[in-house]
């Protein structure tokens, strides 16, 4: 395994990777509920000048928390194979509806942001998965925290949900690189799985200027 590198080394070889949904290079970020991979991929993001990012929150409901990946294939991959825009309901957890519409064109690299990016039926889309490193326990303690009481009925549903999901449809053993929070930012390793997608070439290293 190489040594961890910064963030940023791994966001200046993302845009170098063989597309993967028709022009789109589909870069998951997978982890537990609560484990911060909102924050992540809004960093990885702004290093990739602004990547769109796609939340698998979106996509999902109350009643189907993780029963998106028909929604996702035909609203977004499928249109993105096509390299037209993605069109795609938006769900607001408050009013408990689909309410909006997204647009969202074929960009050159997009992050597929939430719990379960990695999935079975999404990994063929993919250029590349990435796991954000927490335990389950320690994500959890935080997304009790970030969301207060008022959600405790939600996280109660949640965690078994989410628990079952990963001991059927596991994604960490596919990862394809392991990211983990730290005081000065995130650091990165080379993750277990192989590569997802097309065939890839890319090593872990730390280039000039890192």
């Amino acid at each position: 395994m190489s040594d961890s590198v910064p963030l940023e080394a791994l966001a200046r070889q993302l845009p170098a990777l063989p597309a993967s949904c028709g022009p789109v290079r589909l870069v998951a970020v997978d982890g537990h509920a609560g484990s911060g991979k909102t924050t992540m991929a809004a960093r990885l993001s702004a290093l990739l000048g602004g990547a769109p990012v796609l939340h698998l929150d979106d996509l999902a409901s109350h009643e189907a928390l993780f029963g998106w990946t028909e929604r996702l294939v035909s609203q977004v991959l499928t249109p993105w194979e096509q390299a037209r825009s993605a069109r795609y309901e938006v769900y607001d957890w408050v009013a408990g509806a689909y309410t909006t519409e997204a647009v969202l064109p074929p960009a050159p690299v997009v992050l597929l942001e939430g719990v379960g990016a990695g999935r079975a039926a999404v990994r063929p889309f993919l250029s590349c998965l990435l796991w954000l490193e927490m335990s389950p326990e320690v994500a959890r303690g935080r997304g009790q925290e970030r969301d207060g009481p008022g959600q405790r009925e939600f996280w109660a549903h949640w965690i078994p949900t989410e628990r079952a999901h990963f001991a059927a449809d596991p994604s960490r053993p596919f990862a394809r690189f392991l990211v983990r929070e730290t005081a000065e930012g995130y650091e990165v390793r080379e993750g277990p799985g192989r590569r997802t997608g097309p065939p890839v070439d890319i090593t872990l290293r730390v280039s000039q200027g890192s």
